[in-house]
């Protein structure tokens, strides 16, 4: 039963980020390189993060009651800007990466903005997810209890706690799942806005990961969080998958798997 639950958690969590790890990135070198640079600069964000949670219950002397509720609203909300901060300092080195590979070898294709974009925000919710979930997974192999602590016995399936709140359990599975989803999303938005200097891009980025964090406050009412994050989550896909160059022509022909060109393979360099 456990082994079960832990496998079954595992791929609906990291399943579909595997599958565009594998059908997208594997099989190119530089492309693995960006992902692994982009999961870092998520790692470097965590670290301050951290760094200001620990600053902050030192100061409050880790008293309990109300203080800690605010503490833990700010947290996130600190935890958030960190995050998006350094996804403007990553965009900001690829450009200027990509401009001295210009300059240096004008002959030599430079990948595409778009790509870099699709890549980092990868990376971003892979590094997420597995820091969201991974104590949590673990806890799934045993002792044979579904539940922990009293929680529900759909814990699992919505289990998955957020940097800087998880020991509240907020999160669940399906939670880690767009979690990551929505980083690729909000990847390819804010590197298009950054790219057009479309500021409104970024704000919405900024706002909706936000939104999407103040909904794990709500946690026990599992079905208001999941469905309004999915929401989300569709609204960002549709919007990234305009931006990124697809078209409902574009889309027709995937469907119909008539697609000769596919986007993210053949992006032209910008």
């Amino acid at each position: 039963m456990t082994a079960a639950v832990f496998f079954g958690c595992a791929f609906i969590a990291f399943g579909p980020a595997l599958a565009l790890y594998i059908f997208t990135i594997a099989t190119e070198p530089l492309r693995v390189i960006f992902l692994i640079i982009g999961a870092f600069f998520w790692l470097v964000s965590l670290l301050f993060s951290s760094l200001f949670w620990f600053m902050a219950r030192t100061i409050t002397d880790n008293k309990d009651g109300p203080i800690q509720k605010y503490l833990l609203i700010l947290g996130v909300l600190v935890s958030v800007l960190i995050q998006e901060m350094f996804r403007f300092m990553y965009y900001k080195l690829l450009k200027k990466a990509s401009e001295g590979l210009k300059s240096i070898n004008p002959d030599e294709t430079a990948p595409s903005m778009r790509l870099l974009a699709y890549v980092s925000g990868l990376g971003f919710g892979i590094m997420s997810g597995v820091f969201a979930f991974v104590n949590t997974l673990s806890d799934s192999l045993g002792p044979g209890t579904v539940g922990i602590h009293g929680d529900s016995p759909q814990f699992f399936l919505n289990s998955g706690a957020y940097p800087l709140i998880e020991k509240t359990r907020l999160n669940k599975t399906f939670m880690t799942l767009v979690i990551i989803l929505l980083h690729v999303f909000w990847g390819i938005i804010f590197f298009d806005g950054c790219e057009k200097k479309k500021w409104s891009a970024l704000l919405v980025v900024l706002l909706t990961h936000l939104l999407v964090s103040a909904l794990t406050f709500i946690s026990p009412h599992y079905g208001i969080n999941l469905v309004s994050t999915y929401i989300i989550m569709v609204l960002m896909g549709i919007w990234a998958f305009f931006v990124a160059g697809g078209s409902c022509r574009s889309l027709k022909f995937c469907l119909l798997c008539q697609d000769k060109d596919f986007l993210l393979f053949n992006q032209r360099s910008r």
